[in-house]
C-alpha cells in the first residue's frame, strides 16, 4: 500500500493562524508513527501517510476543527495576519469568507495569496503571488509578490479601494484566469509578466462586473 500527502490548516482567529495544543495532540495519535509531517512556509502542515487510513484520519482532523487541503500545485489556504486590532476592524469575516472561496484551486504552479487587516500589513501580502490589504472599508489589492528567490519582488498595486462585495470576485477571476491560461509550472509573477498587469485587471473587471 502507497502513501498519500494532504495539507493541514487551523483556519484562523484572533491572534492569527495557530494550531491549538489538542489539535497537534490529536494529530500525532492518528497519523501513525510512519508518518511524515512537514511544516510549509504558508502555514499549513504536509502530511504524508499510508494511503489507507487517510480518509479515517481526515474525518478525525476535522472534527478536532482542523481543515484539511490538497498539497502540491493548487491555491494554498489564505495566509493573514494576526488581527492585531481585533476581529472587527480587521475584517476577519470577509477573510473567513476569502479563504473558503479561494483554497484547493488546481493551478499551474503553488499560488499563495495573503491578507492583512491594515495598512500595517504585517501578513506580508505585497510578497504574496496575490496580497490583499483592508485600508478602513475598502480593499486594496496587490499582485506578483516573490519572497523565494535571490532578487525578491515587491506585489504590484493592481487595484484600489474594493468592496468587499467584489473582493472575493476579483482574487476568485484572477485564479481562474491563470488555472485556465498559465503554462505548466509558470510561476504567477511570470504569468503576469506574459498577460500584463492591464489585461489581468479586465479579466478581474470582468469578473466582478465592475466598470
Amino acid at each position: 500500500m502507497g502513501t498519500a500527502k494532504f495539507a493541514v490548516t487551523p483556519g484562523f482567529e484572533v491572534g492569527g493562524t495557530l494550531f491549538k495544543p489538542e489539535q497537534l495532540a490529536v494529530l500525532g495519535s492518528i497519523v501513525g508513527e510512519d508518518a511524515k509531517i512537514e511544516m510549509t512556509t504558508f502555514k499549513q502542515l504536509y502530511v504524508e501517510m499510508q494511503e489507507d487510513r487517510v480518509q479515517e484520519a481526515q474525518g478525525k482532523l476535522r472534527e478536532a476543527g482542523l481543515e484539511i487541503h490538497p498539497a502540491g500545485f493548487y491555491t494554498k489556504s489564505l495566509i493573514t495576519c494576526n488581527f492585531c486590532r481585533g476581529a472587527e476592524d480587521a475584517g476577519m469575516q470577509v477573510a473567513k469568507e476569502l479563504d473558503q472561496a479561494i483554497a484547493g484551486y488546481e493551478t499551474p504552479s503553488p499560488l499563495k495569496i495573503g491578507y492583512s487587516g491594515c495598512g500595517l500589513a504585517t501578513g506580508e501580502p505585497l510578497l504574496k503571488d496575490i496580497g490583499v490589504v483592508k485600508m478602513k472599508d475598502r480593499f486594496h489589492i496587490y499582485i506578483g509578490g516573490e519572497a523565494k528567490t535571490l532578487k525578491p519582488t515587491i506585489g504590484l498595486l493592481f487595484m484600489t479601494d474594493v468592496s468587499a462585495a467584489d473582493l472575493i470576485k476579483v482574487v476568485v477571476g484572477l485564479i481562474r484566469h491563470y488555472q485556465s491560461n498559465g503554462k505548466k509550472k509558470e510561476k504567477f509573477a511570470k504569468f503576469i509578466e506574459r498577460e500584463t498587469a492591464e489585461k489581468l485587471r479586465q479579466v478581474a473587471r470582468s469578473s466582478a462586473r465592475i466598470i
